[in-house]
């Protein structure tokens, strides 16, 4: 009886502890410096070409919408792209996730009129076969570190490419191309 008890207590223990862990595992804490670009409730900050969006939680042609924390770019015809309101002159260290739907394809611009960084499901699409750490259906962190007009890309962790940037300013875009993409976590350094 005794050790029946002690086993459940102890599987109970065990179930509680991994419930605290996944979820503070979940909560995303902004890093020190960083500042959030997206709210996680609707596109205020953020507009699509001239349209301002504010507390808009879709675009116009719904190409664009949030959803449960996230900004979600479905498939639809053509390329669309969204930015955000503020533009970014100076050095600056971007980060973000994506996930990606099978062999979807979307971009990251860095500066609106900028050159744009091909983010993709990269994997199942033959590309960037270096990338080890590269997570199918899951959340994959992109970083860009823009100093002296190039931008050093990381996606999780591994290098990308270096991104020539020639424009002195301009807003930060997602863009929606091929298939099903969604962005989370978007926050920004400005650096000296």
């Amino acid at each position: 009886m005794k050790l029946g008890f002690a086993l459940v207590l102890s599987l109970g223990l065990c179930c509680l502890a991994i419930s605290r862990t996944s979820a503070a595992g979940d909560d995303f804490k902004l890093e020190e410096g960083f500042t959030s670009l997206f709210n996680g409730k609707n596109f205020t900050g953020w507009r699509y070409y001239k349209e301002l969006l504010d507390t808009k939680t879709e675009t116009a042609d719904k190409r664009f919408t949030v959803e449960s924390g996230v900004i979600v770019a479905h498939v639809g015809t053509g390329i669309k792209d969204l930015f955000t309101v503020k533009d970014f002159p100076g050095n600056f260290h971007l980060k973000l996730e994506f996930r990606a739907s099978l062999k979807s394809d979307s971009g990251v611009y860095v500066r609106s009129s900028g050159h744009q960084l091909q983010v993709r499901d990269y994997i199942r699409r033959g590309e960037r076969k270096q990338l080890k750490k590269f997570k199918n259906d899951d959340w994959n962190e992109l970083d860009v570190i823009l100093t002296m007009a190039v931008a050093k890309c990381y996606c999780n962790g591994e290098y990308l490419e270096d991104l020539p940037v020639a424009t002195k300013s301009g807003g930060i875009g997602l863009q929606a191309e091929d298939g099903k993409f969604e962005f989370r976590r978007i926050r920004i350094k400005e650096l000296p």
